[in-house]
């Protein structure tokens, strides 16, 4: 076999493997080095395994991993979520479905400090769906907005996803995280006005709650100003070159833990179950970036990338409809396997053709990261679905049908960002030149 052929195989293979439920760092790692050995040879099969995790792993660059997940754990064991969702709560309760918009605000805030898209559905499960339960909310509104708002941990920063498809495609991290805040925000957004639309023609779905006075409301506002005082100190550093993105991890991580600290909220037992599962989920992101490192030079050796960036510039279609073409491939291959393993195994085969066509290759990661907000919550793989159901119990027919009328807001997202690009661009153009 040639080694298009053999690259192919081995893609399909891969597939497969992942479907089996076998990890997805053990598998890509396996294939890369099978497919490796088989084109080039044993040895130096070997070599590059050992040189790819070497090289990955004393990345000083991906340091930020570790630093933002931690800080997402801090926040989230010090129940800062609770707190950002009583405060939206008081100022949004007595509007139609406010309960509802009040946790689309909490979330937006709290994706702030925690990159995660299953912590933050998992979070909001079990601090909002219970309020909105004691107001007889539709259980099709309070779950299918906790599982929907989860997609906004892929664009807001910091951003797991965003650090991957940096590390991906070799594009500025700081860039991608201001890249993400303003279609992140359009999308907050959008939710706020389904849920209001919704509430208005059938009211019975998201009924009020009491009106707190003024006095009330303004004494919850520290819980919000503390987390986006945080959020700003990071971004405005990264905005001017003040520091990196590992030294803003490093900053944000410090000051949300002398937060919490002062604040008492989270004791030496908390800090320690943070570190624990920040070290988890950090050793898993490290070890599948060092994977997709091997996975990618048996990709590269095969000649693949440049053999589908070929083809697809020279089809005899406008590149909008290619790139169309190119979205609903990563929606169908993330349908049947994990969406981010999906995108971490296309991005390097679709990408060289995205930036070939002439488009932005920031604008690119940003569109990927959307394609990862659909499939989060769209079956048959949608992981905030699966949280949000084993949290509330809510049959997952019930939870779909509240996700459906929200991915209205993604698809929307999608056409402008397609329409208008300056959208995703201005923000990096002006302070990261």
């Amino acid at each position: 076999m040639d080694e298009i052929t053999v690259g192919i195989v081995a893609v399909i293979i891969l597939m497969g493997l992942f479907l089996t439920g076998l990890e997805l760092a053990f598998a890509m790692a396996l294939m890369g080095v099978a497919g490796y050995a088989y084109v080039v040879g044993p040895g130096q099969a070997l070599a590059m395994l050992a040189n790819d995790f070497y090289d990955s792993l004393e990345s000083y660059g991906l340091t930020v991993v570790p630093l933002f997940v931690l800080m997402g754990q801090i926040a989230f064991n010090a129940g800062i979520a609770k707190r950002l969702y009583d405060s939206a709560h008081k100022f949004l309760g007595h509007i139609p479905g406010g309960l509802a918009m009040a946790t689309v605000a909490g979330a937006t805030v709290f994706k702030a400090l925690c990159g995660s898209i299953v912590a933050t559905s998992a979070t909001f499960a079990s601090v909002a769906v219970p309020e909105m339960d004691r107001y007889n909310y539709s259980k099709k509104l309070s779950t299918g907005i906790v599982a929907t708002v989860g997609t906004l941990g892929v664009l807001i920063p910091p951003s797991v996803t965003l650090i991957l498809l940096g590390l991906i495609t070799q594009q500025s991290i700081g860039k991608l995280f201001m890249a993400g805040l303003i279609p992140g925000l359009m999308i907050s957004f959008f939710f706020a006005l389904v849920i209001f639309g919704w509430a208005r023609i059938n009211p019975a779905i998201g009924p009020k709650s009491e009106k707190y006075s003024w006095p009330v409301r303004v004494r919850t506002l520290p819980e919000v100003m503390w987390p986006l005082v945080i959020f700003l100190i990071i971004i405005g550093g990264l905005m001017n070159g003040f520091f990196t993105p590992t030294e803003a991890g490093s900053i944000g991580t410090f000051a949300v833990l002398v937060l919490c600290l002062v604040k008492r909220d989270i004791g030496f037992r908390g800090i320690c179950q943070s570190i624990r599962e920040a070290l988890r989920t950090s050793c898993m992101v490290l070890v599948i970036v060092a994977s997709s490192t091997v996975l990618g030079h048996f990709i590269a050796v095969t000649n693949i990338p440049n053999e589908v960036a070929a083809w697809v510039i020279n089809l005899p279609l406008n590149r909008h409809l290619i790139m169309s073409l190119i979205f609903i491939i990563y929606l169908i291959g993330g349908s049947f396997i994990d969406d981010l393993a999906f995108m971490i195994l296309a991005t390097p085969i679709f990408y060289p053709a995205i930036v070939g066509m002439g488009y932005d290759p920031i604008w690119a990661c940003i569109m990927i990261a959307l394609t990862v907000c659909v499939g989060s919550v769209i079956p048959p793989v949608a992981m905030c679905v699966f949280v949000v159901k084993n949290i509330t119990k809510v049959p997952m027919n019930i939870i779909y049908q509240g996700v459906y009328p929200f991915l209205i807001s993604l698809i929307l997202c999608v056409i402008l960002l397609f329409i208008f690009p300056e959208l995703t661009l201005y923000l990096p153009g002006v302070f990261m030149k």
